[in-house]
């Protein structure tokens, strides 16, 4: 009973510690002034490949070596730059049953620079009929490893005139052609002729290390990115401010970038972590995950004890202040440590309320999640009804900051004993995930 409640004590004490210097360095003032650089107007909207971006990356590494951490792997600096490769359809002529296709109904998908298939080549004929729901079909085929001809109904002519503006954007660029034709619902015979432009673009994230001190070689991860949308037009069907093209991205994710440098400095600070803890700013999330993805093939999975990957909690969550949820709460228990971790605070971890909207699988985390990793995005976000979400409205000024700090304090406390090796949470059943 004595140890009991001498550990009760011990645990009480070290919590009150702990909270007295996350005071003192995780506050508000701090927050506000990552948070306003990030998300400032000549970041550009910190679009991938774009001069805003690789602003938005000096910054990022500058902070990371005023805290003093050191770079991964030994690099020469906190870079971690891989090659992206895009490619540029010039130009689609196709003719179906000796017709030749409008250049306006026609969507190509390729990597080469130049195709040229007919009904006698190793292509599939497939299509979207009316009814079918197309994102869920036109992804399934673009997604495809076989050279496809696409038939596309002509009740979804505005939804592809829409596709028509996708990045053709690839790590690991495929060797076959997708096309998308509006239009016939059957055809016999056919040719296909495409140019493409093949260029190949570089990207960095931002990586910094707080070696571990008794386990270096067990790695807790904080993560979150920090690219968003740019200047221009926004997505399909999303509301326009005409007096602003800056999409700021100040809670996406501006807000998360901040809470990871916030916790590289109070955990630099306060210097107690026995296991090894990297600190990620990744690209090419809004383009679909690259940084993760790039960054998670240079671990070792079985390595990596946690991972916290924090995403748009810049706003109040459907609860109020103080509160927060983790996606994929029910895959492994590392919600319940967090949440035990945080047991006497003001503060509460709720399960993803929406899991119906798969947030598990679309951030960050989830290449990690994929391969066992417990990897969960950390959100304030009310994805039901956001009303600043990929919109220029994301600005700093829409922001509650004063919560920001509270959750990124809670973030802190609550991955206690997973930083200290204390507690360990379960892996991912992987089988679960297919």
């Amino acid at each position: 009973m004595k140890k009991i409640i001498l550990s009760l004590l011990m645990l009480c004490t070290a919590y009150f510690v702990a909270a007295q210097s996350i005071e003192k360095i995780i506050t508000a003032k701090q927050v506000k002034r990552i948070e306003k650089v990030l998300s400032a107007d000549d970041m550009e909207g910190r679009r991938t490949f774009t001069p805003g971006i690789q602003k938005a990356s000096s910054f990022i590494e500058g902070e990371f070596k005023k805290i003093g951490l050191q770079t991964f792997n030994g690099a020469e600096d906190f870079r971690q730059p891989f090659f992206m490769v895009q490619s540029t359809n010039l130009s689609a002529r196709v003719t179906l049953d000796g017709k030749a296709i409008a250049d306006s109904l026609v969507v190509a998908f390729s990597f080469q620079p130049t195709v040229s298939m007919s009904e006698r080549s190793d292509i599939t004929l497939v299509k979207i009929s009316a009814g079918d729901k197309f994102g869920q079909k036109f992804y399934q085929y673009y997604q495809s490893k076989k050279n496809l001809l696409v038939l596309v109904d002509t009740s979804f002519k505005n939804r592809l005139r829409t596709v028509r503006k996708m990045s053709n954007i690839s790590a690991t660029p495929r060797e076959n052609s997708v096309v998308f034709v509006v239009g016939p619902t059957d055809v016999n015979a056919f040719l296909i002729d495409l140019t493409n432009a093949i260029e190949k673009k570089p990207i960095n994230n931002v990586v910094g290390v707080l070696p571990g001190k008794t386990k270096p070689e067990e790695l807790v991860i904080f993560s979150a990115h920090y690219d968003h949308l740019g200047i221009g037009s926004p997505p399909e069907g999303e509301a326009h401010d005409n007096k602003d093209s800056i999409y700021n991205g100040a809670n996406d994710d501006a807000a998360g970038t901040t809470a990871v440098i916030m916790l590289a400095k109070y955990y630099k600070k306060i210097n107690n972590n026995e296991r090894t803890l990297i600190f990620a700013a990744f690209a090419g999330e809004e383009l679909g995950g690259y940084g993760s993805q790039y960054f998670s093939e240079q671990l070792l999975p079985e390595k990596v004890m946690a991972m916290f990957n924090l995403e748009m909690i810049g706003t109040e969550s459907k609860w109020g202040a103080n509160s927060a949820y983790i996606t994929g709460f029910d895959k492994t228990n590392m919600g319940e440590i967090l949440q035990r971790n945080l047991k006497g605070s003001a503060f509460t971890f709720y399960p993803d309320p929406y899991p119906e909207q798969q947030l598990f699988y679309r951030s960050d985390n989830a290449t990690l999640a994929k391969l066992g990793v417990p990897a969960h995005t950390i959100s304030t976000s009310k994805m039901d009804a956001e009303p600043n979400y990929h919109k220029a409205s994301d600005e700093i000024t829409k922001l509650d900051l004063r919560n920001m700090t509270a959750v990124i304090g809670s973030v802190a406390i609550s991955a206690t004993t997973i930083i200290s090796g204390q507690d360990t949470p379960s892996r991912v059943d992987t089988g679960s995930l297919k």
